[in-house]
């Protein structure tokens, strides 16, 4: 850190989609995709009814946790569904896909083994989502988004900065881009001595809480055995990752230190070389440690689960605000009761970057977005069989259409509200 009290240097990091735990983020996610497809498939057929319920909202539940290990993958969890999806094909899919089909590898789609000890959803917990607290307790009727409630309770934080263009914190930023690229340029075969484990790291420097250039660049990424780290890996890496990256979002790095795998080999790799989990880069999942963290973990929830819906509205919140020019960062905490649709508490901080009060903006954060489930699963449209698309690269700052809650279309009604 410089003697200089106003200037900083934070770091973030990212992992590229082989990396063990991020191998089963996907696995978690493909599973929740497929039955949210086929329930989908149901309904039109007229088997499943959804009468009574949102558009958005159908009776699947969906809480997918995955383990792997060398030569193995372990699935549990609690998953309520009337619809059939082929667990073993699916992990298999998934491993091919990410890159893991070199037997030397110690982790092989074919020849993984695979056991699956996925349960049924609680009915104690499923009875407080199906309906609500003010459900059970009001004296008439209540409306459609009343009716469903938090499927946990939870601590959830959004966020958002102007400092890059999808109004996220640079190190997460560009952390992403750079591990994006690691994996692009071991699939296209421009660097084919890549496997698929990798990790990234970016160190900014910061002054008066603005970035001013990048101090340190890491990179760590699985290779084969006869690759010269020293010399061919780093020069590889340095030309055709890091440079483009840089490039394409024209930030100088010039001066930045680069390690290129400091351990030096890093062969074994995948699960065979480190033991993976469902939700354990939750960090990396959002901001980078940029911002703060309740806990909760997205991959294999579907969106009943505040988790991961309610972290998306924040994000989608704290973004409005941003890009509306109320201030230069947001974060957004929103609090849930398990069974209860209404939030018990919501908070905006604006870190004294404001142009109007925190509580003002909270006021008018209430108005414009309705924060129950039901509701955050219609207005983002959370049913689409598109999570494991999130569960590489961070769920936020990447404007794809499937993203809806890095849609910037409620700042005018929020600076009407101000």
């Amino acid at each position: 850190m410089s003697n200089n009290t106003n200037s900083y240097v934070f770091s973030s990091e990212s992992v590229t989609e082989g990396h063990p735990d991020k191998v089963c983020d996907q696995i978690s996610d493909t599973v929740l995709d497929n039955i949210l497809k086929e329930e989908l498939v149901l309904e039109e057929s007229g088997y499943v009814s959804t009468e009574g319920t949102p558009a958005s909202v159908n009776n699947a539940r969906v809480a997918c946790e995955t383990m792997a290990t060398e030569g193995q993958v372990f699935l549990l969890g609690e998953i309520r569904t009337q619809a059939y999806v082929d667990i073993d094909k699916l992990v298999r899919e998934v491993v091919r896909d990410i890159g893991y089909d070199d037997p030397e590898t110690g982790f092989h789609y074919k020849s993984i083994g695979i056991t699956n000890a996925i349960h049924q959803q609680s009915a104690d917990i499923a009875q407080g989502v199906d309906q609500s607290w003010e459900a059970q307790h009001a004296n008439a009727a209540v409306d459609a988004y009343e009716a469903i409630g938090a499927g946990d309770q939870g601590i959830i934080f959004g966020y958002a900065c102007n400092e890059t263009a999808p109004l996220m914190p640079l190190p997460i930023f560009l952390a992403h881009r750079l591990a994006e690229r690691l994996t692009a340029v071991r699939k296209d075969a421009t660097l084919p001595f890549l496997r698929p484990d990798g990790k990234t790291q970016v160190s900014v420097t910061y002054e008066n809480g603005k970035p001013k250039s990048v101090a340190t660049v890491l990179i760590s990424t699985q290779h084969t055995a006869e690759v010269d780290v020293e010399g061919e890996l780093r020069q590889a890496l340095i030309e055709q990752v890091i440079a483009p990256v840089f490039e394409q979002w024209q930030i100088d790095w010039t001066d930045a230190k680069v390690h290129v795998n400091p351990t030096g080999r890093f062969v074994i790799g995948g699960p065979a070389g480190d033991s993976g989990l469902t939700g354990r880069k939750i960090i990396v999942d959002t901001y980078g440690g940029a911002a703060r963290h309740g806990g909760g973990a997205f991959s294999g929830k579907d969106a009943t689960k505040v988790d991961r819906s309610a972290a998306y509205a924040a994000r989608w919140a704290a973004k409005n605000i941003v890009a509306a020019g109320l201030a230069e960062r947001a974060e957004l905490q929103v609090a849930y009761g398990i069974g209860i649709a209404e939030p018990l508490s919501l908070l905006v901080q604006t870190f004294g970057t404001g142009t109007v009060p925190d509580a003002l903006l909270a006021q008018a954060v209430r108005e414009v977005f309705d924060l129950r489930p039901a509701a955050i699963i219609d207005a983002l449209s959370l049913r689409r069989p598109i999570f494991r698309k999130t569960s590489n690269y961070g769920h936020f700052g990447r404007e794809l259409p499937e993203f809806t809650w890095e849609q910037t279309n409620r700042t005018a009604e929020l600076l009407a509200r101000v």
